[in-house]
């Protein structure tokens, strides 16, 4: 497996697990609206949306490092 498939594929899972807490978060705040305070949703939002676009940003970055890495291997390789 490519090292770009690998940061293709660990994005993948992560996003997904903080998807899943920002599910999970979400309807918490909906189901005990008497435990939250009023704003508890948009902050959520907020922050899981700024976590998982950063963490987005950093695996575009990621990517493109791995690809360069996956070029440089394949040219030591046929040298």
């Amino acid at each position: 497996m490519s090292k770009k498939a690998r940061v293709i594929l660990l994005m993948i899972i992560i996003e997904a697990a903080l998807a899943g807490i920002w599910w999970y978060l979400a309807r918490y705040g909906m189901t005990n609206p008497d435990r939250v305070t009023a704003d508890f949703q948009a902050v959520v939002g907020q922050t899981m949306g700024m976590a998982m676009g950063g963490l987005l940003g950093i695996g575009f970055i990621l990517f493109f490092v791995a690809a360069r890495n996956d070029r440089k291997a394949l040219t030591s390789k046929t040298s």
